[in-house]
């Protein structure tokens, strides 16, 4: 008979050695981070190293259940990541650069699992292990994507956007190649690939029409409702930061849960919660309270919308001669009730948010903590002490250099752009090249391009910044972008795998599609295996260091172009670095 459950855990005081371990763990992993990100934008490279160093791979200071829990807790500070990603989520640049987005993820996923089947003369591979590796190849870390953009400051532009949608269809993919994968041992049934297909899609279709058929209406009719009723108890509640904090909250959790039970990605459930309070906050009009009735009708007295901090609400305006006191309302008193009601109602969305939220109550335990973890985790997971046999080591680079070839790629779907989207023109691609400047081989020196914005003097009689005007610019038609740098951080951003190939690479190895034979037991890793795992390895360290460089070289022509002009002419990033 099996012993039966343990009523209670025995507290018990933890060894010193745990305590220095789990201390120099956590401090290292924030250290390390923030250096690197100083430096090279990639902070996460370090916590991958740092989990490789303490967990199992390496020294294995931390225990099996530690790391368990580690793992556990990093997934949470991954599902954070991605809402965060979702909540700075442009609806009008999601919009206008869908099909560019569609665009680059089909490439994302084409290129890498077509060239996975150079598997077959590397290591002897059957088509099935070559597809299956192809699929482990062909996601792209969501987690790193979004750490990457939020160090380099890129979340909210243009390119962060595009980036973003299309390495989240990547992902769903990647879904879907866990089940197929999953049922490989058994007859795939078409329900298998169909199923999460379908679930994805109903939660980027379904999605967006509850919204727009169901909250919008409600919305306003409690817009009405507060309008007419300022100082009842819903509207003060409604107005509280732990409110929006509890309904965003709410969202996120139930929107995960029905993303599991039905069989999609919960990383893509918590991106699309990000988005609707992004949509919430942006697209639907909210009431103006304070403005409407800044006079208590019973008590013909002046009164504030309430909250939990009233003081932050109204930013240089004195509560004293406004709130406090009785005051009759003259024309004066109306005024200034109506200037005092215009940035109440201002703040009071501006604090409650879903950036607000989140930085308030989500932002700092992520960022020490569960963020960190989730790329500990990472390192985890890598068999280290396996990987550097001789020939799996050459095979391993040589796949890993055909898997980055795969996602690089996809920055040329931004190299192409012209007034007229869609068209390409070899002859405007190469008028972008800078030949040196010798008349005998060459020609005549060419004359600066006629298409490039000039800075415009304004009224005061300085020189204007023709970023600003760049931002007015229909997004769907873009100008010719100035450099080669924003296809080039898209093409290094999507390099970068996690999460998902490790997941899809794991589960065809425990199912014994990269085995040799099916039958055979075996306690090592499959070279197929080990080669993947280099893959994956070197891509996730190779993506978000080449992004880093290219960001800080950014930073440095953003910085050189202030300094010799003033801050005039086209930003580096042209029309990508629109927010």
């Amino acid at each position: 008979m099996a012993d039966a459950p343990a009523a209670s855990l025995p507290y018990h005081e933890p060894d010193v050695v745990i305590i220095l371990v789990l201390t120099s763990f956590l401090l290292l992993l924030n250290i390390v981070n923030a250096a690197l990100d100083q430096i090279l934008y990639c902070g996460l490279l370090g916590q991958v190293l740092i989990g490789i160093a303490w967990g199992s791979p390496g020294a294995a200071w931390l225990s099996t259940h530690v790391e368990e829990v580690v793992v556990q807790l990093g997934y949470l500070g991954l599902i954070l990541l991605v809402f965060e990603g979702g909540l700075s989520t442009s609806f009008t640049l999601l919009k206008a650069n869908l099909f560019l987005s569609s665009a680059v993820a089909v490439t994302g996923i084409a290129i890498p699992i077509a060239l996975s089947f150079s598997l077959q003369g590397l290591l002897g591979a059957t088509p099935l292990q070559a597809f299956a590796a192809g699929a482990a190849l062909s996601s792209t870390s969501l987690g790193t994507t979004f750490t990457v953009l939020a160090s380099s400051g890129l979340t909210t532009t243009r390119l962060g956007v595009v980036l973003t949608s299309a390495a989240m269809m990547d992902d769903v993919v990647g879904l879907v190649m866990v089940q197929v994968i999953s049922n490989l041992d058994s007859t795939v049934r078409p329900v298998t690939l169909v199923r999460p297909i379908l679930v994805s899609l109903a939660f980027a279709i379904v999605v967006p029409i509850i919204c727009q058929l169901v909250v919008r209406p409600t919305t306003v009719a409690m817009n009405t409702y507060r309008g007419s009723h300022p100082f009842t108890v819903i509207s003060k509640v409604l107005r509280l930061r732990h409110t929006a904090f509890a309904l965003h909250t709410l969202l996120l959790i139930s929107l995960i849960a029905a993303a599991n039970f039905a069989g999609t990605s919960n990383l893509f459930a918590a991106y699309s919660a990000g988005a609707i309070i992004s949509w919430w906050d942006t697209e639907v009009s909210h009431p103006q309270v304070a403005q409407d009735r800044a006079v208590d009708e019973k008590s013909g007295q002046t009164k504030a919308p309430v909250d939990d901090n009233p003081a932050a609400l109204v930013p240089g305006h004195p509560p004293a001669d406004v709130i406090d006191g009785p005051h009759n309302v003259g024309e004066g008193a109306s005024r200034r009730c109506a200037s005092m009601a215009s940035s109440v109602s201002s703040s009071e969305e501006t604090l409650t948010s879903g950036p607000a939220i989140y930085g308030r109550y989500y932002q700092q335990v992520v960022s020490k903590i569960l963020q960190p973890f989730f790329f500990a985790s990472i390192g985890f997971s890598i068999p280290i002490t396996r990987m550097f046999t001789g020939s799996i080591v050459w095979r391993g680079i040589v796949y890993t250099f055909l898997m980055i070839f795969g996602k690089l790629v996809c920055g040329l779907w931004l190299v192409r752009f012209s007034k007229a989207p869609g068209r390409y023109s070899f002859c405007r691609i190469m008028s972008k090249i800078r030949f040196p400047s010798f008349p005998h081989l060459w020609g005549k020196n060419r004359k600066p391009d006629s298409d490039q914005p000039r800075a415009t003097p304004t009224e005061g009689g300085h020189s204007s910044n023709p970023t600003s005007s760049v931002a007015h610019l229909d997004p769907s038609t873009p100008p010719k972008p100035v450099s080669l740098h924003p296809p080039v951080i898209l093409a290094l951003a999507m390099v970068a795998r996690g999460e998902i190939g490790f997941l899809v690479s794991a589960v065809a190895e425990s199912k014994g599609v990269f085995s040799s034979s099916k039958s055979a037991v075996s306690r090592s890793e499959s070279d197929i295996f080990l080669a993947v795992t280099w893959a994956i390895v070197l891509c996730t360290i190779i993506g978000p260091l080449g992004v880093g460089l290219s960001v800080r070289r950014v930073r440095a022509l953003e910085e050189r172009k202030d300094r010799e002009q003033d801050g005039a002419g086209r930003d580096v990033l042209g029309v990508w670095g629109v927010r």
